[in-house]
């Protein structure tokens, strides 16, 4: 490595019981992607759990991946989906400087095992309908500020509780930068349609699905979901109003 260029961090790999900017205490590790790592912690003190998201700093150049997620978790702060934003703190690890971003901690399980857990892996059809019912309503307060999440799947979507309908948190809004507000939209609707398409068991089981989940679904053929469903407000009116044979 050239002299004065600094080996990336790769791994923080917080134990518990470490200390962060001296305010906060790890209780466990959450999980980690591409930008860092997310830890469960305690605000020393008050004994009240956060989450914090700790930044590699080559994935943070001049802190812009931070900056931009705490602002679109703070324009989001009043959709219910969303997680609460709280703070940033800045540490030195490795004699590197790393942002550290604290939020709300959500208690629930993510959607990918919630579903692992069904009868044959897979939601009932009803069940599966109420779910997307109640991510289409939450995504809808989303887009009503132009807003998108741009990254959902089944890991980004926690289940909180269980119902007469659903009580979702969803994880990890994605920056799109200069990607146009419609096409970020698009793929909000395509996303979670295909969410939809996979807790029903996907390409093995879909032949066999009711009629009206096929016409929700279309096949998964991007043409026809958009055609039928411009905005996510259509698909939220669709479900409402749907009926069944």
């Amino acid at each position: 490595m050239p002299a004065g260029r600094r080996e990336p961090i790769k791994s923080f790999d917080f134990a518990p019981g470490r200390r962060i900017a001296g305010k906060y205490e790890v209780i466990d590790r959450l999980g980690s992607g591409w930008e860092g790592e997310v830890y469960k912690i305690c605000e020393v003190g008050s004994d009240i759990e956060r989450a914090a998201k700790v930044f590699y700093p080559h994935r943070n150049l001049k802190n812009r991946a931070a900056q931009e997620f705490a602002h679109k978790l703070y324009a989001l702060r009043e959709c219910p989906m969303i997680i609460q934003y709280y703070t940033q703190e800045t540490i030195t690890f490795k004699r590197q400087p790393v942002t550290v971003l604290i939020s709300e901690f959500v208690e629930g399980e993510l959607l990918s095992a919630y579903v692992a857990r069904a009868p044959g892996k897979r939601l009932h059809v009803f069940q599966a309908v109420h779910l997307l019912h109640a991510l289409a309503r939450g995504l809808e307060s989303i887009h009503r500020l132009k807003q998108y999440h741009g990254d959902l799947h089944e890991d980004n979507i926690m289940v909180r509780r269980v119902g007469l309908s659903y009580e979702l948190k969803l994880l990890d809004p994605f920056y799109w930068g200069r990607v146009s507000q419609r096409e970020t939209r698009n793929d909000d609707i395509l996303n979670l349609i295909r969410v939809f398409y996979d807790c029903l068991g996907g390409s093995v089981h879909y032949h066999r699905l009711p009629r009206e989940v096929k016409e929700i679904c279309c096949g998964l053929k991007r043409t026809l979901i958009l055609r039928k469903f411009r905005t996510i407000s259509a698909l939220r009116v669709h479900l409402e109003t749907m009926v069944w044979s």
